[in-house]
């Protein structure tokens, strides 16, 4: 399905590159600075939200649209409480998706109907400020990569351009500042709370 929407969206679109996880989405997205990220929900290492949450507070001009199977509102409320522009099912026909990628790119809010009854009480559901705009994307890879469970030593060698321990413990300390946690147990239950990291996300690197 992938490789059929890159050369759908590449037909009409310059496709300047795609990913299938986290850390290599928000590395390729910050090199590349496209107008416009077509995102999955469920995007390995953390998520779709992870995505927009790392790069929005850097790059506030980038749109993103949603292209997901999930419809359930607990998705839809993460997505656009991280940020996101727009909103389809990946049951739109190609015409619709073309569409939707070129009303986002016009300043628009496509949203299929499937979801929009979401929208509805929003204000209500996502908290105004939650402090994880004043992460740095650094800070932001990192407080995803705990929240999922690894250890210091894997989060040093599992972030994009892998860190020493120390640097680690650095990045740590200004989470908890920033955040008002003092533990990795807050810092966790914090992530999973707001919505930050994907519950079912939670793992651990391979050996």
């Amino acid at each position: 399905m992938r490789r059929g929407i890159e050369a759908l969206v590449g037909s009409r679109y310059r496709l300047v590159g795609s990913a299938d996880e986290v850390g290599a989405a928000i590395e390729l997205i910050t090199e590349r600075k496209p107008d416009l990220v077509l995102l999955d929900v469920h995007i390995g290492g953390g998520g779709g939200a992870a995505v927009v949450h790392a790069v929005k507070p850097v790059h506030a001009e980038i749109k993103f649209l949603v292209l997901s199977v999930s419809t359930s509102r607990d998705a839809v409320l993460r997505m656009f409480h991280a940020g996101i522009n727009g909103y389809i099912v990946k049951t739109s026909d190609e015409e619709s998706l073309l569409g939707a990628i070129q009303q986002t790119l016009q300043g628009g809010r496509p949203i299929s109907r499937e979801v929009a009854g979401h929208l509805l009480d929003i204000d209500d559901e996502i908290p105004v400020e939650s402090g994880i705009d004043r992460l740095t994307p650094r800070e932001r890879e990192v407080m995803t990569l705990i929240a999922r469970g690894y250890t210091y030593r894997e989060v040093a060698r599992s972030v994009s351009n892998p860190i020493s321990i120390k640097t680690l413990e650095t990045h740590v300390l200004h989470i908890f500042e920033k955040l008002g946690v003092a533990s990795r147990h807050e810092l966790t239950r914090f992530a999973y709370e707001t919505g930050f990291v994907n519950p079912d996300s939670r793992d651990h690197p391979s050996d």
